[in-house]
């Protein structure tokens, strides 16, 4: 066997038994899903953490962004994300889409006139 094929025998060994890990765990994700309460302390506490987490990483994406969103000055970015919460807070049953589309819209706006 050359090294090219080991190389080649590792990388498929190494792809099913992630695929394996993966199936079987959400398996039995799917076999215990009938028998947790949904309403328990920690899922409470799983859901808190969840939401805290999204919103310190939007927060970041705003106030400290990568690439070419930190071309944006900040007051602008501040600005369209005001702009999509209005959006999203004025139609309570489709918002998000429409917020995200605003915002998106308003970002290239912005930096097709820059």
């Amino acid at each position: 066997m050359t090294n090219l094929e080991a190389s080649e025998l590792g990388l498929w060994t190494a792809l099913i038994a992630a695929c394996i890990g993966t199936y079987l765990c959400r398996a039995i994700g799917v076999k215990l899903a009938g028998h947790i309460n949904q309403e328990s302390e920690i899922f409470r506490w799983l859901s808190s953490v969840t939401y805290a987490m999204v919103a310190a990483l939007t927060i970041r994406l705003v106030v400290m962004p990568v690439g070419l969103l930190a071309t944006v000055p900040l007051l602008i970015r501040l600005l369209i994300c005001a702009l999509s919460i209005g959006v999203m807070v004025s139609s309570p049953t489709k918002r998000l889409v429409p917020a995200l589309l605003t915002g998106t819209v308003l970002v290239m706006t912005y930096s097709m006139l820059a």
